[in-house]
């Protein structure tokens, strides 16, 4: 349900970006605002809480928004999410904005996970590597996980490309038990 929701509200603020022809401003605010939820505890609980009125809600996210910089078409969007008690898909809202912005301008994201952060220079070759591969541009969302030990998990779509150290342990443990 959510996620129908989600793609509403984003196709509705995607619709007032391109009349204010501030596309990539949005899309800049809303990578900030998933990058904040996905930093503060905080903030997911207020979004959350259905505890919290839904004025006391918009006007304590309204604050955190202005203090981040983000825009007043975003800000506004907001603040309508939070009066309609909606903050909850917030974050899917963004992602479905996002995706909408790539896939009109012929992109692809690619979901990189790696064991330790990569470097400017590293990433610039990957997302170089993955656009000859794709013939496509692509935008690199890189997260670590330190479980992996070494290597990459690559994901761009329905395609997934494992070449993690710690999946080819499993694989070796697995055909290992399967000799004894």
């Amino acid at each position: 349900m959510s996620e129908g929701l989600a793609q509403r509200y984003a196709k509705a603020l995607f619709e007032l970006a391109d009349e204010a022809r501030s596309l990539d401003a949005v899309a800049g605010d809303l990578k900030t605002i998933r990058a904040l939820l996905a930093d503060s505890a905080d903030l997911v609980r207020l979004v959350r809480s259905p505890l919290i009125g839904r004025d006391a809600q918009a006007r304590a996210l309204d604050a955190v928004l202005a203090k981040a910089g983000i825009s007043d078409l975003v800000r506004r969007f907001v603040g309508v999410v939070a009066r309609n008690r909606r903050l909850f898909a917030l974050d899917g809202m963004a992602e479905s904005f996002l995706a909408e912005l790539a896939r009109r301008r012929g992109e692809m994201t690619a979901e990189v996970v790696s064991a330790h952060p990569l470097s400017e220079a590293q990433t610039v070759k990957l997302s170089d590597e993955l656009k000859r591969a794709l013939g496509a541009r692509v935008d690199v969302a890189l997260s670590v996980d330190p479980s992996l030990l070494g290597g990459l998990i690559v994901r761009v779509g329905s395609r997934m490309i494992d070449s993690s150290l710690k999946t080819k342990l499993d694989r070796l443990q697995l055909a290992m038990k399967g000799i004894g």
